[in-house]
């Protein structure tokens, strides 16, 4: 993979991440206090607000389907995963 592709990638990733972090935020916010904030901001199922809305869900899947490559790029091993340095 050449470092340009690797930016490039990692990029989206982090797009991805934003669009899911203010979706998270959104819905918590609808959870707890009944407010869309996302319609508070650009209008009820504006057209704005559905590209938004549209986004998010796009970013679900990206996230969802590239799962094991974000990890890979990112160079993420969660604590499940045994290393070289822990004993066996």
């Amino acid at each position: 993979m050449s470092l340009k592709y690797g930016s490039y990638m990692k990029s989206i990733d982090l797009i991805a991440a934003t669009f899911l972090f203010v979706g998270g935020v959104n819905w918590g916010l609808i959870g707890l206090f009944g407010f869309d904030l996302v319609a508070g901001i650009f209008g009820e199922m504006s057209m704005i607000s559905r590209i938004f809305y549209v986004l998010v869900g796009i970013s679900a899947l990206y996230d969802a389907a590239m799962w094991k490559a974000i990890q890979k790029r990112w160079e993420c091993s969660g604590s499940w995963r045994k290393t070289d340095s822990q004993p066996a």
